[in-house]
């Protein structure tokens, strides 16, 4: 199978690895919107251009493509390029790193990235386009929607559910049960112990509100 990679930074190197390992598809080249980056190579794959060559790549038999663009607090262009890449006719790619455990009653939606270490437990359901970055926990019966991106070591326990676009900090913890808001967003380390409403950024231990996002 071969397939194209949206971004070609710090993200986009991590599925490289995890596709190489699972041996099935051929990476031809990476496309990112920084015109600097034209022709260099982020771990011997060349960057093409921009997201500019996706109708070329589909006529020339191109079918799937990966999402290599992380978040950082903000998901909002992880989703226009997910749904820009879907409209053009393409298949976005799950990529999921051999060392990631995920339950066998786990549902995972389309474009899922599961990094080094991550963990996925039983009866979780994760919506389309989301990461679970290196070593973080979605545990039993979390629901997280599209567009999420729970971080390095961030763990979530228990029945936790997550609205769309969301985004959950490196190394924070979210007690069972709470309702995490659309589009918030959980800042690195927080302690999250009750709700957070759709577009709030909470931090702190325990996590307490500080404003709402303003593209929320």
């Amino acid at each position: 199978m071969r397939a194209i990679g949206i971004g070609a930074g710090g993200h986009a190197k991590v599925l490289l690895e995890a596709l190489r390992a699972s041996g099935d598809v051929e990476v031809v080249g990476l496309l990112d919107a920084d015109p600097a980056l034209k022709g260099s190579e982020v771990l011997g794959v060349r960057v093409l251009g921009s997201d500019k060559l996706l109708p070329q790549l589909h006529k020339d038999g191109i079918r799937h493509v990966f999402m290599g663009v992380g978040g950082v607090g903000d998901n909002s262009r992880r989703q226009e390029l997910f749904e820009r890449v879907r409209t053009g006719g393409f298949e976005l790619l799950s990529v999921r790193h051999p060392s990631a455990v995920v339950s066998p009653s786990a549902v995972l939606g389309e474009g899922t990235c599961l990094c080094p270490g991550a963990i996925v437990g039983a009866g979780a359901r994760l919506g389309r386009n989301v990461i679970i970055n290196t070593g973080a926990i979605v545990e039993h019966d979390c629901e997280l929607g599209d567009h999420v991106h729970i971080a390095s070591g961030a763990v979530l326990a228990g029945g936790v559910v997550v609205g769309s676009g969301a985004h959950v900090g490196a190394g924070a913890s979210v007690r069972q049960g709470v309702r995490i808001g659309s589009d918030a967003l959980i800042a690195m380390g927080a302690a999250v112990i009750n709700d957070v409403p759709d577009g709030a950024v909470v931090a702190g231990v325990p996590a307490r509100p500080m404003h709402e996002r303003t593209n929320a």
